[in-house]
């Protein structure tokens, strides 16, 4: 399969780019090539992911996308997204799974709310969880093929393997999952429609 990576140099893109290039053709869009942990396989383009030109030219010959950009503190994540819609409706890519963050699932307390606009969270800035909410609606609006997975919060680690998931909520009690069983639950969605068009909570 031959599948495009943003991301692939965070934390948890780059844990996922060592799970996929193993059995997969892999095409990463990155600002520093340099970071990229392995480039054995992989066909690199350096540059922006607000550079629609370079986006394009990432997906045009996938299969499916995987999306593991940061918030970084920028609107890079709200502006990015409408590139990589619009070049995979271009070139006809369906499938799109990306990592977002347990602050867009929906609020056991307030079901008509957010869990980062409800009581349950514990978080003072929400800028982040915005950020997500926009590629959620722009994904939800689309005729694409998407998954969010919404980890809690996300420690390093590696892949425990006993970690609990549910769609559109965060599972009862979770308070954390690792980069490592993260990144691998995203890996399993690469055969799985299991979650199509849903937003799927994930932790201990």
């Amino acid at each position: 399969m031959n599948i495009t990576l943003f991301g692939a140099t965070g934390r948890v893109g780059s844990t996922i780019l060592r799970e996929i290039e193993k059995e997969h053709q892999v095409t990463v869009l990155v600002r520093d090539a340099s970071k990229l942990l392995s480039t054995t396989s992989l066909k690199i383009i350096e540059g922006s992911i607000l550079d629609e030109r370079l986006v394009e030219e990432a997906i045009e010959n996938a299969d499916m996308v995987i999306s593991a950009i940061g918030t970084d503190k920028t609107t890079t994540l709200e502006e990015s997204i409408g590139y990589i819609t619009n070049a995979m409706k271009e070139h006809g890519v369906n499938r799109i799974i990306t990592i977002g963050t347990a602050g867009i699932l929906q609020s056991r307390t307030e079901p008509s709310l957010l869990r980062y606009q409800s009581s349950e969270s514990k978080r003072r800035l929400t800028f982040a969880a915005e950020q997500h909410e926009k590629v959620f609606r722009t994904l939800e609006q689309s005729s694409l093929e998407w998954t969010i997975v919404c980890p809690t919060y996300l420690p390093d680690g590696n892949a425990k393997g006993n970690y609990r998931v549910e769609k559109d909520f965060l599972p009862e009690g979770a308070t954390e999952i690792t980069v490592g069983d993260t990144a691998g639950f995203a890996c399993t969605l690469l055969q799985s429609n299991a979650f199509n068009r849903s937003r799927v909570g994930i932790g201990y």
